[in-house]
């Protein structure tokens, strides 16, 4: 049987959270899937701790929520039975989990003290079970995740989401020609860039300090959010930055509800934008990804924990969010828009550092993955009449998401065939490199900073001969970090990492990235 797309859950997880008011969940999944139907796709609902439903699929029912390895080796036994062309993961990490990868920016607590990479993107990969970040650069499926809130034992928010999911049509460009962007003021030259790229020259990117948080309703009606400001653990806000550590409120939770436009798309490079966390430990008060999506807005896309970006010119968060938006504003849907801002991210390095594999694994999309929000620009040819004859008479079938999905399937395969990681080693840094590092790190206000090293590895995979006359070469790169707070925001350390690579014992590329 063809499945266009799988909704994924674990149904003893929900009925353990809503009791006997889970059949309003099972209830908004139906009417999703009826409606999915009617827009030609053909929805299925799994769940992974079921027995029968996954002996279906020769795979191994998930024994508990929190089964992380079970978790992902039953999605792919269902992708291997399927391959449908969209999944979508229902549930928060307490339904469903996130996949706790390793964290390449290691250090000391004083500095990235994120103990792994909360990630959604083990799902988006056929490779096998790993917490290394390093076996997951070359993605290959259309994910999402539709969250509920964490802890809860009321569905009507996650009813709430279906319901919208549901009901939702694809719009004119033209509804989405306006942005709302706000950034930290020390990061005004890198937002004003991404918005220049993403919206034209001239674009306006509102700065905190000094405006926010109590955005108008009129300044958060544009569709398209492009957010570049810190952010915070269990936090429902996000910080701007002004001189010399000068940190206030630029983005509030609180004070969007009945301010966002229906089916605003959000892109965020804080840190912990998308973070799922638990209402209650923060007074009640869901996290800005969890309320934007809870107002009408069509999908979030954002990092589970600590990101990084330059504070001038284009990196890791800036790009991975650009290409995101990008894709969305081309036309397409926003699970292939997520994967192709992944690919597209890593796919400019020869090798990536450990910001930018933080970055490709950290970001995660909130939202039904086969929503299109932007109606697609058919060609001039698609609407002639021999095109419309050809299509009535039944002799035309169009392939073209089987196209799609066919070049991302083998983007993401050379990926993973070709593309250097950073892996930590125990090596001892240069001393040259060290004395750079050091003098570098102190000109950039980094306090006690930690040294880490990192040999360069490139996958053992056959490749082109092109490709193998350039292994010797790349046998001799490796790559230093210099890692460290530089201020507090709001009592968690502002991270700056200096990172350094080296080949034939020779500096080649330096750069400096800051936590989001």
């Amino acid at each position: 049987m063809a499945v266009d797309k799988v909704i994924a859950t674990n149904v003893t997880a929900l009925k353990l959270k809503y009791g006997n008011k889970y059949p309003r969940v099972k209830a908004a999944i139906d009417a999703l899937i009826k409606a999915d139907l009617a827009r030609g796709l053909k929805t299925m609902l799994i769940a992974l701790d079921s027995p029968s439903e996954m002996k279906r699929v020769k795979g191994t029912p998930v024994s508990k929520a929190s089964d992380e390895q079970g978790a992902k080796a039953a999605v792919d036994a269902i992708c291997k039975r399927y391959r449908p062309d969209y999944l979508l993961l229902l549930g928060a990490p307490d339904v469903v989990p996130h996949i706790q990868l390793t964290n390449p920016m290691t250090g000391t607590p004083d500095d990235d003290d994120d103990p792994g990479v909360p990630s959604d993107v083990p799902y988006a990969s056929d490779a096998a079970w790993s917490r290394r970040p390093q076996n997951f650069v070359g993605p290959t499926r259309v994910v999402g995740r539709v969250p509920d809130l964490t802890g809860a034992n009321d569905p009507a928010y996650l009813v709430k989401l279906l319901t919208a999911a549901a009901g939702y049509t694809p719009r004119d460009r033209a509804d989405y020609s306006g942005h709302f962007a706000i950034t930290a003021k020390v990061w005004t030259k890198s937002t004003t860039e991404s918005a220049t790229n993403l919206f034209g020259p001239g674009s306006t990117v509102l700065t905190s300090p000094p405006l926010g948080p109590k955005w108008s309703k009129s300044q958060l009606a544009p569709r398209l959010h492009f957010i570049n400001c810190h952010g915070d653990t269990v936090s429902p806000k996000f910080f701007g930055e002004g001189p010399i550590g000068k940190f206030v409120d630029a983005h509030d939770a609180a004070h969007l509800h009945s301010r966002v436009t229906k089916g605003s798309v959000i892109a965020a490079e804080c840190c912990y934008g998308a973070e799922l966390y638990d209402p209650s430990a923060a007074v009640g008060q869901a996290g800005i990804a969890n309320t934007y999506l809870g107002e009408g807005a069509h999908a979030f896309f954002g990092s589970t924990n600590i990101a990084y970006g330059p504070s001038e010119g284009q990196g890791q968060a800036d790009l991975i969010c650009q290409y995101f938006i990008e894709s969305v504003q081309k036309g397409a849907s926003l699970g292939r828009a997520a994967l192709e801002a992944r690919q597209r991210f890593v796919a400019q390095f020869s090798h990536v550092d450990p910001s930018d594999l933080k970055t490709a694994v950290q970001f995660v999309l909130l939202g039904d993955p086969s929503l299109q929000p932007i109606k697609a620009t058919p060609h001039a040819f698609a609407r002639t009449k021999a095109v419309e004859r050809v299509s009535k008479s039944g002799a035309f079938h169009p392939e073209t998401r089987a196209f799609r999905r066919e070049r991302l399937v083998r983007a993401g395969s050379n990926l993973s065939r070709t593309l250097g990681t950073a892996v930590p080693t125990k090596t001892r840094v240069p001393a040259g490199v060290q004395r750079f590092l050091t003098q570098a790190a102190r000109e950039s206000g980094i306090r006690k900073p930690t040294f880490n090293s990192y040999s360069v590895s490139f996958p053992a995979a056959p490749a082109a001969p092109e490709v193998m006359r350039l292994r010797a070469k790349q046998r001799q790169r490796s790559m230093y970090v210099a890692l460290g707070s530089r201020a507090s925001v709001r009592g968690r350390s502002a991270v700056t990492a200096i990172i350094v690579t080296v080949e034939a014992g020779r500096i080649v590329h330096v750069r400096r990235v800051h936590s989001r």
